[in-house]
């Protein structure tokens, strides 16, 4: 089981990008992927979440309205699309796969798999 996180880089404020997290060993049927970040000097937190089979979207209250997470079943690979960014959402994205139940969306401890980070850099 992989996960491959890609597409972070330097963006000006207001500015977008789109991570991808690029899934093997399993299919998006399996398990759901969820977003989490960390900016340097704070903790680990979730951003999004895509279920699976239905394909049900939440997202984190900070992120509403900017952000959109996807999916391409074809090519088994989630996608979050990054607009509005702000200096605020400077950090490090990771994808995770698992199942959680809804109270446990937002816990590392829900997702089974993990990627590694991609940095994002949200500045002038």
């Amino acid at each position: 089981v992989q996960l491959q996180a890609s597409g972070g880089g330097l963006v000006q404020p207001g500015g977008s990008l789109r991570l991808s997290c690029a899934a093997s060993g399993f299919t998006l049927n399996d398990h759901g992927i969820g977003w989490f970040r960390q900016a340097p000097g704070k903790e680990r937190e979730w951003v999004s979440y895509i279920r699976n089979q239905i394909g049900s979207t939440y997202y984190a209250n900070v992120v509403k309205g900017r952000f959109t997470i996807s999916r391409d079943i074809a090519k088994n690979t989630v996608y979050l699309q990054m607009n509005s960014l702000k200096p605020e959402d400077t950090a490090v994205y990771f994808c995770a796969a698992g199942n959680p139940i809804f109270s446990s969306m937002g816990r590392e401890y829900g997702y089974k798999y993990w990627g590694q980070g991609t940095l994002v850099t949200v500045s002038s």
